[in-house]
């Protein structure tokens, strides 16, 4: 719980921009705030809000679940940490990923077999329901806060500052530039169209720098391995 205090904090406005959203959603308020529970992924929830009423059901699916394509390769990275598991384990284990909890369990590379879940579950259910909390606080409380506060801008900040900590290699720091700038450019494309445009520049910019970086770090032909 301690690791997870300082980066669960910049997620506290984000809940509660999500919990504004889910009172101003054209659906449901039950719907809305339920989709905090299936969806559990504050980017892509906050993109359905959003989207909900103005965009084609399509749209959406197709925006959540790029958002959310990240995960794929969270899963890919955590597989031999899990494969050990318990079954249980391997099928609770996956719901609580998300951005932190990938970060937080995978730099305790030094836990395995029941302190590796205990720790895991432990900053899963942590996030999650301090994560609900700030939703609902925001649903309650939300209209009371002043326009001027520009809570909106609480997602990006979380994001930037997450970023700014995880990108310690030159793949990463590129993709996250060529990302926001590309998001930046296309701030006018219909249904939020730019959000898509700048998460797939910014995968193809890092992929292609992390090749290059490779390529470089290979010995010529020749030299000694």
């Amino acid at each position: 719980m301690l690791d997870s205090a300082p980066i669960f904090a910049p997620a506290i406005p984000f809940g509660f921009v999500v919990g504004v959203a889910v009172t101003e959603a054209a659906m449901p308020t039950g719907i809305a705030f339920a989709s905090s529970f299936v969806i559990w992924a504050g980017s892509a929830q906050l993109a359905a809000l959003t989207l909900a009423g103005s965009a084609s059901w399509i749209t959406l699916v197709a925006t959540c679940a790029i958002i959310n394509s990240r995960h794929v390769m969270y899963s890919a990275a955590m597989s031999p940490r899990f494969r050990d598991q318990p079954r249980w384990f391997r099928w609770l284990g996956p719901y609580l990923m998300i951005d932190q909890i990938f970060a937080l369990a995978n730099a305790a590379d030094d836990l395995v077999g029941r302190e590796f879940r205990r720790y895991y579950l432990t900053v899963g259910w942590f996030f999650w329901i301090g994560w609900h909390l700030a939703v609902l606080a925001g649903m309650r409380l939300g209209s009371s806060v002043p326009a001027s506060w520009q809570l909106g801008v609480a997602p990006a900040v979380m994001f930037t500052g997450f970023v700014v900590m995880a990108a310690t290699r030159r793949p990463a720091v590129i993709a996250a530039v060529v990302a926001a700038m590309t998001c930046f450019l296309t701030l006018g494309l219909p249904n939020r169209l730019g959000l898509l445009v700048g998460a797939i520049a910014g995968v193809l910019a890092g992929y292609i720098a992390d090749t290059d970086v490779t390529d470089t770090d290979e010995p010529d032909a020749g030299e000694p391995a």
